[in-house]
């Protein structure tokens, strides 16, 4: 398992296991991957690019992850409250990762928005994490 898979395992699980999330999203309304037929609201796990950052001494990774919240016709304020809870579940938090070490996992930005093809608002927000 490389460090992008055990880190995108632990964020789901982190998202999918939190109580207050889930009422918000539904049973199932967080993904790991893009849903064809998915309902609203609803997160995914958009992307996840790996880079090289490794030291002198230390083999690492950075990773800059993609979530994005769909919130459908549930609006603004619905998009905001989701990705709030997200932010507040992942932000600095310490995730256990099989086989790595989660050395930081910060919100680097979040952008909501009206979108037409979606039908409704959408949240991307990124995340950049370091692992060893």
């Amino acid at each position: 398992m490389s460090a992008a898979s055990a880190l995108q395992k632990a964020i789901f699980s982190t998202l999918s296991g939190d109580a207050a999330l889930t009422a918000m999203v539904g049973a199932d309304g967080i993904h790991d991957h893009a849903q064809t037929r998915s309902h609203r609201p609803c997160i995914f796990i958009a992307a996840i690019e790996s880079l090289d950052a490794s030291t002198a001494s230390e083999a690492g990774e950075e990773h800059l992850l993609t979530l994005e919240v769909f919130a459908g016709e549930g609006g603004n304020r619905l998009a905001q409250g989701i990705a709030a809870r997200v932010r507040a579940l992942l932000d600095d938090a310490d995730l256990e990762l099989d086989g790595f070490v989660l050395v930081s996992l910060f919100h680097r930005r979040t952008r909501i928005g009206r979108d037409a093809k979606a039908k409704g608002h959408v949240a991307d927000m990124v995340f950049r994490a370091v692992t060893e």
